[in-house]
């Protein structure tokens, strides 16, 4: 077998360590059956093999729809190991969404599980050109002998997201986006190879994703739930000896509130990692019960690979009284290694450190983003002198510690007063018969804007507008009460799990 030195680290370096220093050492587990990270790197050859024979070569964009599982570390590499670019496919898209997106991106070819091949097939027969389908159990008979000649500023993963703001657009991560990524984490986490990754949010988002190459760098275990139902996750974790995770909060939300969650052994767990939508002091605490481990928040973007920040606590902070260690844990956290991050008001000029003053996250790092793929335009409008605009707007304290307040596009004026919708959703979170809340804001005549809120209430709970109207009166300023409340069965989310307040201020809009 011949491998072609490529110019910097790529993604498909990570498995070329875990195969030389632990060959025989289990790499996914699933069902009682071990993988080993030998029988990894070989079905990862034959699929590149396959892809190969297609004609997905340095560059082509290869498409991926399929449940979280041991497949998606095959693709993951094979495309790596040609120099293919991996497009992770939302399978929760209806077909001219997806067709769309290959309009977009015009994948060379797209892998799928066979319980999505119609949906694909669906798709590729509404884009402007048809695009060839492979079922992922497919592998060549010989495996590729020869990797394929990669820079590190190459293109390696193409995510395409229309988040929350509607407008498609291909997010290009580089090889040397994704492995100094991977690498940062495994030294941010204390990753290892004793680690056992569960994943549980969709591995097509970076939520999880980043966690493919990470543990894989590492030489650590990956286990799977090929689609999120609390109870079953729970199950994993038990089976499996799971030691962290990356979840939503709405997932640990759900979790926590399973009747036997607390008598479960949880013990290997020693860190769960939560991020996507801030959450509340109180719902740590929850979490650190019935884990009994280390709760982090994390705050990262697609655009960045994806961390920016995470709530770990120092020596210092955990010699803090208990309250106060709560409350730095739910915050958005400190700068990830590697990333500078500054607070910017609107002159420009970072704000002051004073935990009061509010401005715009402004980033730069090695992991953000090549820019959007074919939009020039678009990558100018959120990337100047090498810095990063989030669009978040968030405090920072004397410690360092970020607490994003709102979206710039989120935030409500009403009546000429600010108002934060993460700090009404808390409000309204600290209410015992409330499981999730979304704040945003509805046009009104007179005062511009009116703030409005989504509630979900808990399993066998019934929600009194009154009392929560009440609830937040004893706790906020009366201009950001809520106005109007509504009570739905389930927020509305992306495909990555994000509150999609689109939807709620507009239900008729398109949603990733």
């Amino acid at each position: 077998m011949s491998i072609v030195t490529s110019k910097g680290p790529t993604v498909v370096d990570a498995l070329l360590r875990a195969n030389a220093l632990q060959p025989l050492a289990p790499a996914f587990r699933d069902a009682g059956r071990t993988t080993t990270y030998a029988e990894l790197f070989e079905d990862v050859r034959r699929a590149a093999r396959l892809l190969e024979e297609r004609g997905a070569v340095c560059g082509e964009r290869v498409a991926l729809a399929a449940e979280n599982g041991y497949q998606y570390l095959v693709w993951t590499f094979a495309a790596a190991w040609c120099g293919a670019v991996l497009v992770p496919l939302n399978w929760r898209l209806a077909a001219p969404e997806i067709g769309g997106l290959f309009d977009l991106v015009s994948p060379r070819l797209a892998v799928v599980q066979w319980e999505f091949a119609a949906l694909v097939e669906a798709a590729s027969a509404r884009a402007r050109q048809r695009i060839a389908c492979v079922v992922d159990h497919a592998r060549a008979a010989l495996p590729s002998e020869r990797r394929a000649a990669v820079h590190e500023d190459d293109t390696a993963h193409l995510y395409c997201t229309s988040g929350t703001t509607g407008e498609p657009k291909g997010v290009e991560l580089t090889h040397r986006n994704v492995f100094q990524h991977a690498l940062c984490a495994a030294v941010e986490l204390g990753l290892g190879d004793r680690d056992v990754w569960g994943h549980v949010a969709p591995m097509f988002h970076l939520a999880d994703a980043w966690a493919t190459v990470a543990i894989t760098l590492v030489g650590g275990v990956h286990v799977a739930l090929p689609r999120f139902e609390a109870r079953a996750a729970l199950d994993l974790f038990e089976r499996e000896r799971v030691t962290v995770s990356n979840l939503v909060p709405t997932m640990l939300a759900l979790m926590v509130a399973e009747p036997d969650a607390r008598t479960r052994d949880l013990s290997a767990f020693r860190l769960v990692l939560s991020g996507g939508a801030s959450i509340a002091p109180s719902t740590v605490r929850a979490v650190e019960e019935t884990f009994r481990c280390e709760y982090v928040q994390t705050y990262g973007m697609t655009e960045t690979s994806p961390y920016l920040t995470l709530s770990r606590l120092g020596p210092t902070e955990r010699a803090l009284p208990e309250e106060e260690r709560f409350r730095l844990r739910a915050r958005t956290g400190r700068p990830f290694l590697g990333v500078e991050l500054e607070v910017r008001g609107p002159d420009g000029r970072p704000v002051p450190r004073d935990d009061r003053s509010v401005g715009e996250i402004v980033v730069r790092a090695a992991t953000v983003m090549r820019g959007y793929w074919q939009r020039p335009d678009l990558t100018a409008a959120v990337v100047q002198d090498g810095w990063l605009a989030t669009g978040d707007l968030a405090r920072i304290d004397a410690r360092g510690f970020v607490e994003i307040v709102d979206r710039k596009k989120d935030m409500i004026v009403t009546g000429g007063e600010n108002v934060y919708t993460t700090e009404v959703e808390h409000a309204l979170a600290a209410h015992p018969d409330v499981l999730e809340v979304a704040v945003f804001g509805l046009p009104h005549a007179v005062w511009g804007e009116t703030v409005c809120a989504a509630v979900v209430p808990r399993a066998g709970r019934v929600l009194d507008t009154q009392a929560l109207a009440a609830h937040c009166r004893e706790r906020l300023a009366g201009y950001k009460c809520p106005r109007e409340f509504r009570v739905l069965a389930a927020l509305p989310r992306t495909g990555t799990g994000k509150i999609a307040k689109r939807l709620l201020r507009d239900p008729g809009a398109a949603v990733e």
